[in-house]
């Protein structure tokens, strides 16, 4: 059962990095949130007011703590567990539907500072940024996705100013990829579909009627396109990238039981991310209208929604952290620190990790250029640190790499980079 807590002046409910699931309300008194901004290193503050939730995010994903509660008045505050969450808030349109547009809009900030990071271009409006997503598939040679990203363009943009360009893209890529598909079998299999829980009630045949199928490299939905619908992975696996300065970057890989597309359909923008098939994928398709109404008929539904949002939100903090460090070798050494977190070794003793990227993976993740990212892993392969492979990299210690990100963390420390 949820505990009233009470706590005095001074004293901290949980700290920054602490592993602890629980979820609190604050009742009485004054809690302020204190976090480090992964971007400068400065602090920022954030007092609660009473009723306000706090610790959700990494309860409900599993993760240690963002963020530091003080206690700077007398306060008391309920605390509960996930599943006593889920057991009393599931069922609670307002509370679940308040959390899912907070989640959302965390989500786009961290996006947002990525871009920023990057370099990219914040003014691009959805037609240019379209045409550059279409471009940037085009110069990969996935003429499929080149071609899926034009038609959506035309049939979203009819009469835009340089729909002629589009037109003449979509006409070459589609020939190339014409040709391309008379040489190969481009045939895969599918993850078989796997569902837990709250997602077996969608193998119900009420559910047949949105049910979409894709072909490898299909683009689903595509960056910057009004958004109108979500989606469910049934089968197959679902590739999220993002277009920056004309070059591609991988987001994360979906995989069946997984949402997309809920974003845009939360807070009314354009898609932030493209996703496209990496193999056949099968999809359910809910549009705008009927998002409410699914979510608040099933309170199972609403619950891994907000735990997605706390994995993604996560996700992109990490990779976020990433993009601060201006030293490349300790950008690439962090990349790496990323991975084994990703995939944790079943061998905690053992210091060699095999990972299966390349380095134009490594480029992806990192934001480095290829060329970067080459002379700087020919530094590591020199050192003995790392064995690069066609498609796979063997790190010598991850140790090493560990070490050299808190080197590089200390300097910027130093240095009082951001403060």
């Amino acid at each position: 059962m949820p505990k009233a807590m009470q706590y005095n002046k001074g004293s901290i409910i949980y700290f920054e990095n602490d592993k602890d699931e629980r979820i609190f309300i604050l009742q009485k008194g004054v809690v302020i949130l204190t976090t480090t901004d992964i971007e400068t290193g400065s602090t920022e503050t954030q007092q609660l007011t009473n009723g306000e939730f706090f610790g959700v995010k990494s309860a409900l994903g599993h993760f240690p703590r963002e963020e530091t509660a003080t206690v700077i008045q007398d306060a008391i505050a309920i605390s509960m567990s996930v599943q006593e969450f889920e057991n009393i808030f599931s069922n609670n349109k307002q509370v679940v539907y308040k959390m899912l547009r907070v989640f959302s809009g965390q989500l786009r900030q961290v996006h947002k500072k990525t871009q920023a990071l990057l370099q990219t271009d914040d003014n691009s409006n959805q037609q240019s940024g379209m045409f550059s997503v279409a471009k940037s598939f085009y110069d990969d040679q996935n003429y499929r996705a080149c071609c899926d990203v034009c038609i959506k363009y035309l049939t979203h943009f009819p009469t835009a100013y340089d729909k002629d360009a589009v037109a003449k893209l979509y006409a070459d890529a589609k020939l190339r990829h014409d040709k391309l598909s008379q040489k190969r079998d481009t045939a895969q299999a599918s993850t078989p579909a796997t569902y837990s829980g709250a997602l077996k009630q969608f193998m119900l045949p009420a559910f047949e009627r949105f049910q979409k199928k894709y072909e490898p490299d299909q683009v689903i939905i595509c960056e910057f396109e009004p958004g109108d619908s979500f989606y469910l992975i049934q089968s197959g696996e679902v590739q999220l990238v993002k277009c920056i300065n004309g070059a591609k970057k991988n987001l994360d890989i979906l995989k069946p039981g997984e949402f997309f597309g809920e974003m845009a359909i939360l807070d009314n923008s354009p898609r932030s991310a493209t996703c496209m098939a990496i193999g056949p994928v099968e999809c359910l398709e809910f549009n705008k209208a009927n998002f409410e109404v699914l979510v608040t008929g099933n309170p199972q539904i609403a619950i891994v929604l907000l735990k997605i949002f706390c994995k993604r939100i996560y996700d992109q903090k990490r990779r976020l952290n990433i993009l601060t460090i201006k030293d490349n070798m300790a950008r690439i050494a962090d990349t790496f620190c990323m991975f084994d977190e990703m995939n944790p070794n079943l061998k905690p003793n053992e210091k060699s990790r095999r990972f299966n990227v390349t380095q134009a993976d490594i480029a992806s993740w990192s934001g480095l250029s290829a060329q970067v990212v080459q002379e700087e892993m020919h530094k590591f392969v020199s050192a003995g640190k790392v064995q690069t492979f066609d498609t796979y990299m063997m790190v010598t210690n991850i140790n090493d790499m560990k070490r050299l990100v808190e080197l590089e963390r200390s300097k910027k420390i130093t240095r009082g980079e951001g403060r």
